[in-house]
């Protein structure tokens, strides 16, 4: 679920510190299906990962009792995403609030939760479908990430789907940490990761502190998804994500009055160039290309050996844009 055919924002801020990176990155926002409009905050222009979090789309809260006449379907309310192919990554769902039906083309039902990881390895190539139902909660308010696979099991690592209704939880000065995928303070999930990577959802009480451990050899990010914290001189606030370079051991995260929660995203710099284009992760225009004929024939024939349909979604799949009129070309990671 992307729009990855226009640039991202600028980074919009720098703190002034020494030692490691501290930026302040502002999301842009971008209608995702029929119905739902999310901010951006990776890519960014320049800064596209973090680790080998490559995309991070947070939505929400939004009241599904208002009716939403939306530019494709008046009417309709919530996630409306119909089924759309993905390759070379992970997608990461995670709610704070409502419930999202999600079905893919390996057969999986699942609906995600709050608290409840669901990710979704590609491989070569999957389709999912994403739908808030009309008897689902009041409100909607989450996150979806991407995770970029490393060359060695990109596409030969089979297409799945994992759900994990009871991680880990702890606390850490009086701060509340749910890890979603690799290890805080010695806490793992068993979500499956094929490169160093940790994402937590992470509480800290009104006008309270915590002194975040944190591996050096990996960067990290901080996504505020209510109330405002400050992180050295900057002081991110609801929807708004600062980067940390990678070289601490620990970092002080202060809260507001009024508390704050955030993602805490992170995992050792990922150097291999991507060509990342609409929901496609590749490493060249070509393998950008195969895939796009890939879909669309899939979508023409109701299925393919790459991309089988989604059972059980009634309605069309989504057909892939047209590309560019350029040679898409791997980026860095970094500007």
């Amino acid at each position: 679920m992307s729009d990855l055919e226009r640039d991202p924002d600028e980074v919009v801020g720098t703190g002034d510190c020494e030692g490691p990176a501290l930026e302040m990155l502002e999301g842009r926002e971008v209608v995702l299906g029929r119905s739902t409009t999310v901010r951006r905050l990776l890519p960014n222009k320049n800064r596209r990962m973090v680790g080998a979090w490559c995309f991070v789309d947070h939505y929400g809260p939004d009241d599904l009792t208002q009716r939403v006449d939306s530019y494709d379907v008046p009417g309709e309310r919530g996630m409306q995403v119909p089924p759309h192919p993905h390759t070379s990554l992970q997608t990461v769902s995670w709610l704070f609030e409502g419930e999202i039906e999600h079905r893919d083309s390996v057969g999986s039902h699942a609906f995600v939760r709050p608290g409840e990881l669901n990710i979704m390895t590609a491989g070569n190539g999957i389709a999912h479908s994403e739908v808030s139902t009309p008897d689902a909660p009041p409100r909607l308010h989450g996150a979806q990430l991407w995770v970029a696979l490393p060359n060695d099991v990109r596409t030969t690592t089979p297409p799945a789907f994992n759900a994990y209704a009871d991680l880990p939880r702890l606390e850490l000065d009086g701060a509340r940490v749910t890890v979603m995928i690799g290890t805080v303070a010695g806490v793992t999930s068993p979500a499956p990761a094929y490169t160093p990577l940790v994402g937590a959802d992470i509480t800290i009480g009104p006008g309270q502190s915590l002194d975040l451990p944190l591996a050096p050899s990996n960067e990290y990010a901080v996504l505020v998804v209510d109330g405002s914290l400050t992180v050295g001189d900057l002081h991110p606030g609801f929807g708004e994500m600062t980067y940390l370079g990678a070289g601490r051991d620990t970092i002080e995260l202060a809260a507001s009055d009024d508390g704050v929660r955030f993602l805490l995203l992170g995992g050792e710099p990922f150097e291999e160039e991507l060509v990342m284009w609409w929901n496609f992760i590749g490493r060249s225009h070509e393998e950008i290309v195969a895939a796009r004929d890939a879909w669309q024939a899939a979508i023409d024939a109701a299925g393919n050996d790459r991309f089988p349909m989604v059972p059980g979604y009634d309605g069309d799949p989504l057909p892939a844009p047209p590309l560019p009129g350029t040679t898409l070309r791997p980026r860095p990671r970094a500007r």
